[in-house]
């Protein structure tokens, strides 16, 4: 009997362990891939663009804290309206938002407005409820140079995931960073340089205006692009057709005498 006693107690271990696997796997299973989280920058243009992002909440994340991620999406609708854009809501866990701008200096404030909210004045620290689901930071720069017919606009992205975390009302961590988020950065222009890499600093992309960031650390995003100027190219094309009118008409350039005045 006490033979029979030990063995059974050898064999808990194992069946301890066969039910612990499904719970450890389930729990891996929970914490991987709570965001999707897709920003972009639509340039086609001088004076006109969006910044549009896409931002998808997994069942995981819902289940577990369902109030903490309403009012995240709350406080990011409220912040599109700031900046004078809009949101949609396809269904309870997505959620798109659209944020004008006429420039690129304009572009970089709304952009860095918005992952870098600032409290109200005289509040030293901020609320449980306007503490973010997600420690996302990032600020972007921008500089432009025109080239008469289009604007060299170089951008650079800094994103900072180091803290990245899902907060309860007490401010307290829910999920850690790691496989919490997947964050992706997308620019629509007409045409798309990717800067050279510096080695350990420049987050590199295998498709031009397309990048994966990564979490756990900070995220850089450089690059280059054109924005064609249509006032500057409709100028020159309104001045072509004029010129080309003219000699249709007169056989001859502006400013150049008829061969025969010439003779006379």
């Amino acid at each position: 009997m006490l033979f029979a006693h030990e063995a059974s107690r050898m064999m808990c271990p194992q069946k301890w362990f066969k039910r612990l696997l499904p719970m450890v796997l389930g729990v891996c299973c929970l914490l991987t891939g709570c965001v999707d989280y897709d920003v972009g920058i639509r340039f086609p243009e001088q004076h006109y663009g969006e910044i549009v992002q896409h931002i998808t909440l997994g069942e995981q994340l819902t289940t577990l804290s369902q109030a903490e991620a309403d009012r995240w999406l709350k406080s990011l609708d409220q912040r599109a309206k700031d900046l004078n854009g809009h949101t949609d809501r396809p269904s309870e866990e997505t959620l798109v938002i659209t944020i004008p701008f006429g420039s690129g200096q304009e572009l970089v404030e709304k952009f860095n407005r918005f992952f870098n909210p600032q409290p109200p004045k005289g509040r030293r620290s901020p609320e449980p409820d306007q503490l973010d689901l997600l420690n996302l930071k990032a600020e972007l720069a921008l500089e432009q140079s025109n080239w008469l017919l289009a604007d060299r606009n170089h951008l650079k992205l800094t994103v900072d995931l180091r803290a990245l975390g899902v907060l309860s009302n007490q401010g307290n961590i829910i999920l850690s960073p790691g496989s919490l988020i997947n964050l992706n950065f997308d620019l629509q222009t007409p045409l798309t340089l990717q800067t050279p890499n510096a080695p350990g600093e420049e987050l590199g992309t295998e498709v031009p205006g397309q990048w994966q960031l990564k979490p756990g650390q900070i995220n850089v995003i450089e690059t280059t692009f054109f924005v064609p100027s249509y006032l500057a190219i409709g100028t020159i094309l309104i001045i072509i057709l004029c010129l080309g009118g003219f000699y249709l008409k007169y056989g001859r350039w502006p400013g150049v005498l008829d061969s025969k005045v010439e003779g006379v």
